[in-house]
């Protein structure tokens, strides 16, 4: 009898702390935010990357209710972004909207990643889906991606592509290997840093994100021959795929928003809660449509999941593409 009269109090013990921790955390998401909220881009000002968190921002101010400050962590392909936000304190003050799927990829891409993103970060929403672009310059003679790979052939070793992100990076490497190209890659800090080379026929032909490539088409100074993904964006039907052009390709791209990995629940659901009430904004879904990008919403947990599963894909992306981790 004694003992289960222990048990019984253990028990009774638990089930109040279980409590009493519930209670805090809920505690806790009233009384958040109780500062200011800090979004962190992992690219410098101007860059397509920057534009998204900078409308998340404005956005998002009128909905939290608090100031809401972008913060620019630019480097070492937004890794220094990413092990900024995974070190920071899990309150939800600092929130990093970004594409879930380069984050991934970091994990792959580098031999000693600043941390492990699967263990260190958490998604807590989903904002779009997108793709990436194989473009050239808006005065280049190549109007398909059969005229550019025909081309690219003769050009062998000589033919060169940028990119600026690790999708891009990704998806060069797999044109390269469908292709048969020989193409040499030039690495650039942003996509606008390529755009002069591209105009004047230094670089051949580029594979940078949606949002710069379509301000760039709008503005007279690049053409976009093909997207990444399996089947076209709503937001650019008249852009045809890799595959439809004869190069067999399903990259497919996808933004969130990550908080450190220990952030509490109720926490993330808040969080959750705003995003998708700001994505499901018409003038969102305008600004998304116009950046290339469709609107996604999801659950925190259905965000977590697609996180995990993207960290995987993104290994045999790299492994499939042959690139050697740096």
């Amino acid at each position: 009898m004694k003992m289960l009269r222990k048990i019984q109090i253990l028990a009774a013990g638990a089930l109040a702390l279980a409590a009493a921790l519930g209670g805090a955390g809920e505690a806790r998401a009233q009384e958040y935010p109780s500062q200011d909220i800090r979004l962190i881009c992992g690219f410098p000002p101007g860059s397509g990357a920057d534009v998204f968190v900078r409308y998340f921002a404005e956005k998002l101010r009128p909905i939290a209710g608090r100031t809401v400050i972008v913060e620019n962590k630019p480097g070492a392909a937004s890794n220094i972004a990413t092990e900024y936000v995974a070190k920071s304190k899990p309150d939800g003050h600092t929130i990093y909207p970004f594409a879930v799927t380069t984050v991934a990829a970091s994990m792959h891409l580098f031999k000693k990643p600043p941390v492990d993103v699967g263990k260190a970060l958490r998604a807590v929403a989903s904002t779009s889906n997108l793709a990436f672009v194989l473009t050239v310059g808006a005065n280049s003679p190549y109007k398909t991606v059969a005229e550019l790979t025909e081309a690219m052939k003769k050009k062998g070793k000589d033919a060169n592509y940028a990119v600026a992100a690790n999708p891009g990076r990704i998806m060069g490497a797999i044109y390269k290997d469908k292709a048969g190209l020989a193409a040499t890659e030039v690495q650039y800090r942003t996509a606008p840093d390529s755009l002069n080379e591209m105009e004047n026929g230094r670089i051949d032909y580029g594979l940078h994100d949606p949002v710069f490539v379509l301000a760039q088409v709008r503005a007279g100074r690049l053409r976009p021959l093909a997207v990444s993904t399996a089947e076209r964006l709503a937001a650019a039907p008249d852009i045809p795929t890799m595959t439809e052009s004869g190069i067999p390709m399903n990259l497919a791209l996808w933004w969130g928003v990550m908080v450190p990995a220990a952030t509490p629940d109720p926490i993330a659901n808040k969080i959750n809660q705003w995003f998708k009430e700001l994505v499901s904004l018409p003038e969102t879904k305008k600004f998304l449509n116009d950046s290339g990008a469709d609107p996604m919403i999801r659950t925190p947990e259905e965000a977590q999941r697609m996180f995990v599963t993207a960290i995987k894909e993104w290994g045999d992306y790299v492994r499939m593409a042959g690139i050697e981790p740096q």
